[in-house]
């Protein structure tokens, strides 16, 4: 099967070819003869009924400095492709959603990656709230003094932004600190959008750990472990990934979240579990699919297509 598969992502020449999972997904593609074609989110446009975008046909390679070559620049008709992956990273704003209202329109003809209404309906931050049993203590508020009192009860907390990303924002507020009214302050100087604390997990320190699911089944997992004298464990800031197994209670997250995410057509989704508790369903732009590759040699990119193949015969 040869398939016609568009990336929307973010410039492809600037992307870390070790570690970003749209080149592996894309590696892979090529690999099984798919054609590709590579165009920005800017370069999206819904015009006179049509779902279009300006870009390139694309080629990759796993050679630094020269990892993919680019055709000439043309316009395509999204509706004649069988694939579109929705891959630039967030911040989840209403650029981002306009994204996702135009490549909803393609659907069922074309195949978006991950499922656009979701996506835009399922942010990372606020799914879990499908599932309060499994995750810390958490409020989603802008109020000030709701947010006093969520910290009063429960001491220990972190505070981020709702629709941030890769640990930008992200403060842990132990009892001794006096600053929550500062950052209020300075969060609400920029954004309108409320905040979101949950209970410290004490269990962060031995890492944060990434379940990759793929069609809502797990594959695997890594730990993001925190640089020294941090709270955050995203690679972004200097997490360290290691290799580590999938517990019990890891199984157990997994099975009750995955038919959510198999019915609203998440197909790659990246979990965040701190000791026994959900933290973030990434469904954006996850990533993991490599550091996973190279600590258990699961080809996550190859199930992931098996999955998108079976859903395109």
């Amino acid at each position: 099967m040869s398939l016609k598969v568009a990336f929307q992502m973010d410039p492809i020449g600037a992307v870390n070819i070790d570690g970003d999972s749209t080149f592996r997904i894309a590696l892979e593609a090529q690999a099984r003869g798919h054609e590709l074609f590579y165009y920005t989110p800017d370069r999206l446009a819904w015009r006179e009924g049509k779902v279009v975008a300006r870009g390139w046909p694309l080629e990759v390679r796993r050679e630094r400095g020269n990892h993919a070559t680019l055709g000439p620049e043309t316009e395509v008709d999204l509706a004649d492709w069988d694939v579109v992956w929705l891959r630039q990273d967030p911040p989840f704003d209403m650029a981002y959603l306009t994204t996702t209202f135009l490549l909803e329109r393609l659907m069922p003809g074309t195949l978006v990656v991950n499922d656009p209404f979701w996506v835009r309906n399922s942010p990372e931050k606020l799914l879990v709230l499908n599932f309060p049993d499994l995750t810390p203590p958490t409020i989603v508020a802008r109020d000030l003094a709701m947010i006093r009192e969520f910290r009063h009860r429960h001491g220990d907390i972190i505070l981020k932004p709702l629709y941030g990303n890769g640990g930008a924002g992200v403060f842990r507020l132990d009892p001794a600190d006096r600053n929550l009214a500062s950052l209020h302050e300075l969060f609400a100087a920029f954004s309108r959008e409320p905040l979101i604390a949950q209970k410290y997990v004490p269990d962060v320190t031995r890492g944060d750990k990434r379940i990759i699911l793929v069609d809502g089944e797990p594959v695997g997992a890594i730990n993001r472990v925190p640089a020294e004298g941090e709270t955050r464990s995203n690679m972004h800031v200097g997490g360290r990934p290691e290799k580590i197994g999938l517990t019990a209670r890891d199984r157990e997250i997994c099975a009750r979240i995955g038919p959510t995410l198999r019915d609203k057509g998440q197909i790659f989704v990246g979990i965040d579990v701190i000791g026994d508790w959900l933290t973030e369903i990434n469904v954006t732009s996850p990533t993991g699919i490599q550091e996973l590759e190279r600590f258990d040699g699961t080809n996550t990119a190859a199930l992931i297509w098996d999955a998108i193949e079976a859903k395109r015969t």
